[in-house]
């Protein structure tokens, strides 16, 4: 690790991709606390304190790389990006054309990123007029946006747009110019800033003006989350860099030469959580919005309403929450998994050097055969994340059934570790595929040394 850290030091093209990217995420925070003009200040301070109490409003505005609660510039984060994306995705595979430019390499992916690009700001205008409305809704007396002016209305909607624009070039800018995987990097950056917070609650908890036993007393939670949230990190770890080999052969040379092809227990990674916790939230911010609004409204739209909140409440979960969350997880998993590994083209890429796998015959069958381990593979990945990922909620469940039967528990409302679980898969993939970047950076300067 010494050695890793020296090189790293030691390139000065790595060290300007750090420092660009540094830079470019600080920029990213200073904006996410600049609000929208025209907003009203009274009415920020009042939906603070609503997205204070409710932690999972907070995430899902985390989780998107935006910020609610500040009604900032950026509030929308790269939602409407990621929707986008998951447009095309479905599209390339309904429409041929489409599909015949993702078969066109990196030519073809610039063309779906352009894509991307012009659908994210219809996408985006539309969304922020939904999100307005939702936002207005949570909080009570004097709204945060004035919309009965439309003047007023269209110029913040247009200002939040280009917000999501211009996070959207952030991101390309630390793939081009920093150290890649930019949208992800944003998301993190939005993950981990809420570590800060959690940390600085659990320690306020604690009075240390009284004896040191009862410090040590009252520190002792915290202490078991660290200690919880790094036993965590590392079986994540150790699980997404499992993978499973599959024994290759190839005959070009006249002789036998064995190698192997890896498909990772985890391909997915972090993608489905994002996509998952997004659905799975949304429901409940549409049914608070319109039970804070429900005067005059029919009684089914009500009761519609309060199903949403009492189903989906992060705060306060439901088995049917965490039923969701999990098969919402899986799914989009093998989605995922369907769209970005193709199992035809590897196979044919195979049998083009010429190769094939001990017992499986080239072509349709060894497609096949790699689509059968990687749909097994992947239940077991897409499991694991999404038992990470709610296992918080499982075990606030547990410890509030226990207290309801008058059985030890933990006397807290909700059970969680010093990041949520879903962040923790995020947080995770995210630093590995940045640990992969610096080591081939650091090897790539090691070469051009003997040049």
């Amino acid at each position: 690790m010494k050695n890793s850290w020296t090189q790293i030091l030691r390139s000065a093209s790595l060290r300007k991709k750090i420092g660009l990217t540094l830079g470019l995420i600080v920029v990213y925070k200073l904006l996410s606390v600049i609000p929208v003009p025209g907003v009203s200040t009274e009415s920020l301070s009042t939906m603070r304190s609503v997205f204070a109490g409710q932690p999972g409003l907070a995430f899902f505005s985390s989780l998107m790389g935006g910020s609610l609660e500040r009604f900032s510039i950026i509030l929308m984060g790269l939602s409407p990006y990621i929707n986008a994306s998951i447009i095309l995705q479905l599209l390339s595979v309904v429409i041929p054309k489409l599909e015949e430019i993702k078969k066109e390499g990196a030519q073809g992916q610039k063309k779906i990123n352009t894509y991307t690009r012009l659908l994210t700001v219809p996408l985006a205008f539309v969304q922020s007029y939904g999100m307005i409305l939702l936002l207005n809704s949570l909080v009570q007396g004097t709204p945060v946006v004035d919309t009965s002016d439309w003047g007023n209305l269209l110029s913040m909607m247009t200002i939040i747009t280009a917000g999501t624009v211009f996070l959207m070039w952030l991101g390309e800018q630390i793939n081009e110019a920093g150290i890649g995987n930019g949208i992800s990097i944003i998301i993190f950056a939005g993950v981990l800033s809420e570590v800060p917070g959690r940390i600085t609650t659990q320690l306020s908890n604690v009075d240390w003006s009284s004896s040191i036993n009862a410090i040590l007393t009252d520190i002792l939670p915290f202490i078991g989350l660290v200690i919880a949230t790094l036993v965590v990190i590392y079986i994540i770890i150790r699980f997404t860099e499992g993978y499973r080999r599959i024994p290759l052969v190839y005959t070009r040379t006249g002789r036998d030469e064995r190698s192997y092809f890896p498909i990772r227990v985890s391909q997915a990674g972090m993608v489905p959580i994002i996509f998952a916790m997004s659905l799975v939230t949304f429901p409940y911010i549409i049914g608070q919005a319109i039970s804070l609004r429900s005067a005059g409204m029919p009684e089914f739209v009500r009761s519609a309403a309060n199903l949403m909140v009492q189903l989906f409440n992060p705060n306060a979960p439901t088995w049917w929450f965490v039923i969701i969350f999990v098969v919402l997880v899986l799914g989009f998993s093998y989605f995922y998994l369907s769209i970005t590994f193709d199992t035809k083209e590897i196979s044919e890429g195979i049998q083009k050097r010429g190769g094939y796998i001990p017992g499986i015959r080239p072509g349709r069958q060894t497609a096949d055969y790699l689509r059968n381990v990687s749909n097994h593979l992947n239940f077991f990945g897409g499991t694991f994340i999404a038992l990470v990922a709610v296992f918080p909620y499982v075990a606030t469940l547990v410890n509030n059934a226990l207290k309801a039967n008058n059985i030890p528990a933990l006397d807290v409302a909700q059970i969680d570790f010093l990041i949520s679980g879903a962040g923790l898969i995020i947080v995770v993939g995210v630093v590995l595929e940045i640990l992969r970047r610096f080591k081939a950076e650091s090897q790539a300067y090691d070469y051009k040394r003997f040049f």
